[in-house]
């Protein structure tokens, strides 16, 4: 009598590797449920993944603005990776200068909205506001910079001055260009405090 060996059951998978079947048409519905558990996240994780505290997702929460995809069997909350996402937005937000009573106010505009279209227009002039706010700010930034960049080199020349020199000597400095205009972050650090500049009268 021939003895007959039977190869393991194989199974099938779908497209994004989550278990579907047997081969025997028998559904493995048990272990694709226990794959996807492990494919959620903990409100810990989230916190751990975007540099957020546990407090403030389970804020988002309680605001409408993040939902939990299921509890565990604990009765802990689960998220899936569209979390992620959604609390990095409200963190992008934040970086705007977003309040988070204004962050609820855009999401519940884009969802009562009748169409697609109107809701991505309402969303678009938000960001088309920010971005000029933004693009303002990086203008008095370089402004900001170009001034620290100029008051360091002139600063630097200081190096070369008499270390026994006296501070009120700063007021009539020879080392520096006399034709460049000294900044005002130097130039500050002398006036308006009181005392009177080197050859200036007492009123």
């Amino acid at each position: 009598m021939t003895t007959r060996h039977h190869l393991p059951v194989a199974h099938e998978h779908s497209i994004d590797g989550s278990l579907l079947s047997r081969t025997d048409g028998t559904r493995a519905g048990g272990c694709a449920e226990a794959e996807e558990d492990e494919r959620l996240l903990q409100v810990g994780d989230i916190a751990k993944a975007t540099g957020k505290t546990v407090r403030a997702i389970h804020h988002y929460e309680e605001v409408g603005l993040l939902r939990p995809h299921a509890r565990s069997k604990g009765r802990y909350r689960l998220y899936d990776h569209a979390a992620l996402t959604r609390v990095r937005w409200i963190g992008k937000l934040h970086d705007l200068g977003l309040s988070l009573s204004q962050i609820q106010q855009i999401v519940s505009t884009w969802e009562s909205s009748s169409s697609a279209p109107g809701a991505m227009s309402r969303i678009r002039d938000v960001y088309q506001q920010k971005l000029e706010e933004v693009r303002e700010q990086i203008a008095h930034l370089e402004n900001l910079e170009h001034e620290l960049v100029a008051s360091l080199a002139y600063l630097d020349t200081c190096e070369t001055c008499d270390p026994a020199e006296l501070v009120a000597a700063c007021t009539n400095c020879n080392l520096h260009d006399k034709s460049k205009a000294e900044p005002e972050l130097v130039a500050g650090i002398r006036g308006g405090n009181g005392q009177c500049r080197q050859g200036s009268n007492h009123r």
